[in-house]
């Protein structure tokens, strides 16, 4: 996608080719608004006003438009943000957890409340907006071969039954998430966790 304006040339406002500090900047401004998007989102829904983002990621419109000079634009970028975020996780859990099912436990955590906080994403994810198409495509592309890393993980350390595959668990997880936007009482989380628990094996 691209910035448009005087980024898409790398330069700067006075002619200046941009160097690599303003580069870099250019990354975090990109960084701060998907994350300040994400979090709008989940209190307002993806209609909020764009100068709310602009506000809470301490950015100007300006800013704002030329990384993403639609709504359509934002909405996609942020949710291969969160998808991409989670697809990291799962390698990075298996390194730092104590056992492959402690990982998985805690990536399960990490994809409920990516689930969860999709706030408004998943209506104008089924709409018929040219952009859309492709991301639940991407979205099982990224995260099936993670859980299945995971799992495959905790198998082989002994850990859970073996009749369980990835797409399986994702579809029963996603399912156990419905309703949580609308009811704060609603522990997803809890629901979630006691479903991974149920994959050990009999001792």
């Amino acid at each position: 996608m691209s910035d448009g304006g005087n980024d898409a040339v790398n330069q700067s406002e006075d002619g200046v080719a941009a160097g690599p500090s303003r580069r870099k900047d250019a990354r975090r401004n990109k960084e701060t608004l998907l994350e300040a998007a994400a979090a709008v989102f989940v209190t307002s829904g993806v209609d909020a006003p764009v100068r709310d983002i602009a506000s809470r990621a301490g950015v100007g419109l300006g800013t704002l438009y030329r990384h993403f000079p639609t709504r359509a634009d934002l909405i996609i970028a942020v949710y291969r943000h969160q998808v991409e975020a989670c697809a990291e996780a799962g390698p990075a859990l298996l390194e730092s957890a104590p056992t492959p099912h402690d990982a998985l436990r805690q990536w399960i955590d990490l994809f409920v409340d990516f689930l969860v906080t999709k706030h408004g994403l998943a209506a104008v994810l089924r709409s018929d907006q040219s952009g859309f198409e492709g991301l639940h495509a991407y979205f099982l592309d990224r995260l099936v071969p993670v859980c299945t890393q995971l799992l495959d993980a905790a198998r082989t350390a002994g850990e859970i039954r073996e009749d369980i595959a990835a797409l399986t668990l994702m579809r029963g997880v996603g399912n156990l998430c419905i309703g949580a936007e609308t009811d704060p009482d609603y522990d997803a989380r809890r629901l979630a966790a006691v479903l991974v628990d149920g994959l050990r094996r009999p001792s």
